[in-house]
Formats: structure tokens, sequence, C-alpha cells
């Protein structure tokens, strides 16, 4: 649990600044450790600003480069399964070996939701 037990404290700002530090630092693991995570920030890099360009108005533009980023948080997540599963050993076991497909396979659905919604955005735009 992330607040105390027994807490029914709101957190305050000093808490929040600390929760994003712990995020900042799993980000920078991600990117020390996670070479698919690297080439998404890359992919990210290029692709974010050409779907905000690209992007007809406020919901094209989420749609966009939103899909973008449920791939990054997605990474992020496979990558936590890993390490957790590689913390305990690196003995071969039926479950961890479904939780690393399933993790990578959550990954690999929202990418085809951003080919989904880049394709169904833009096709109709382009010139046939």
């Amino acid at each position: 649990m992330a607040d105390g037990k027994h807490s029914i404290a709101p957190r305050g700002p000093a808490e929040v600044l600390r929760a994003a530090k712990w995020s900042w630092q799993g980000i920078l693991a991600a990117w020390r450790v996670e070479s698919s995570f690297r080439l998404e920030v890359y992919l990210f890099a290029v692709f974010g600003p050409l779907g905000l360009w690209l992007g007809e108005g406020a919901i094209e533009k989420i749609l966009l480069v939103g899909s973008l980023l449920l791939v990054l948080a997605a990474e992020l997540l496979n990558s936590a399964i890993e390490a957790v599963i590689e913390r305990y050993g690196p003995e071969q076991h039926e479950l961890a070996g479904m939780a690393k497909d399933m993790g990578s396979a959550a990954v690999a659905v929202l990418m085809l939701n951003v080919g989904l919604c880049w394709g169904l955005i833009l096709w109709p735009r382009l010139p046939f």
C-alpha cells in the first residue's frame, strides 16, 4: 500500500513531488535497460509532433498522440512485470513465461490500436 495503513490525510505537495520523482526514476530505469522502450520513445519523438500537426481538432490530436502514449505506458508496465519476474531468478517457470508473454501482448495490442487510430483518421485524407 502506498499510503500508510491508517492514513486518511490527503497527499500534500511534498508527497506529490516525491511520487513524481519516483515516476521519473522509473522512466530513467526503463530508458537504461529496455531497448524496446528507447525505440518507442524515438518513434514517439517523431510521430507525436506529426500527430499534433496532422490532427484536425482536439479529438483527432488526442487519438493520434494518445495512442502513442498508451504504448509507452504499456511498455513500462511490461518492463515492470519482467523486472519482478527476473528478481526471483533465471529459472524457467510456466507462469513467469505466461506473464511475460501477456505483457508483451498488451504492448502489441496497443500498437495495433496506434495503426487503427492513425489509419482511420488519415486514410480518408489520402488523395486517391
